[in-house]
């Protein structure tokens, strides 16, 4: 398992969806997420430590599982089948481990509320996992050396002198 922290949650310009972003604590490969604009909401929420007058959907399960003597381990994005991520709460209980079924996004949820470390199975952050592309300003920079003179002259020019029209 490859342990990931939350990078960022994202909002979609085309759709109410958000994207949660986990990043990969010991490389730079991220896994992005589609989820709901609540979930994003509820995680968004514990991370920013907003007070909330009443418990709240994933506050709820939390109590809950804290009132019947049970314990969050950590959880787990497992699976990836047909564009769909799975993932479970590992639950410690009466001296047994209980891993129970849930969307990611409500599993990451009840993570931050628990103070749970968060796993992605290998196989499924070598399907849906990315890297970054390379800079493309630095790329350039390294390629057009001969371009150097010209950029010290623009550097060098002062536009505050300019009068304004």
């Amino acid at each position: 398992m490859i342990e990931v922290k939350i990078d960022s949650i994202r909002a979609s310009l085309m759709s109410e969806h958000r994207v949660i972003i986990l990043k990969e604590v010991n490389s730079d490969r991220f896994l992005p997420i589609w989820i709901g604009r609540y979930e994003a909401e509820a995680i968004a929420i514990r991370l920013q430590e907003i007070e909330v007058p009443r418990p709240l959907t994933h506050d709820l399960l939390y109590n809950t599982i804290l009132e019947m003597g049970g314990q969050v381990s950590h959880v787990t994005v497992n699976d990836l089948r047909d564009d769909t991520f799975y993932a479970y709460i590992a639950v410690n209980l009466n001296g047994r481990q209980v891993e129970i079924d849930s969307r990611p996004s409500d599993a990451i949820a009840l993570a931050v509320r628990a103070n749970v470390n968060i796993y992605v199975e290998e196989s499924v952050m070598a399907q849906a996992g990315v890297l970054p592309e390379p800079d493309v300003s630095e790329e350039i920079e390294e390629e057009d050396d001969d371009l150097s003179a010209f950029r010290s002259f623009i550097n060098s020019l002062d536009l505050d002198d300019l009068p304004l029209q």
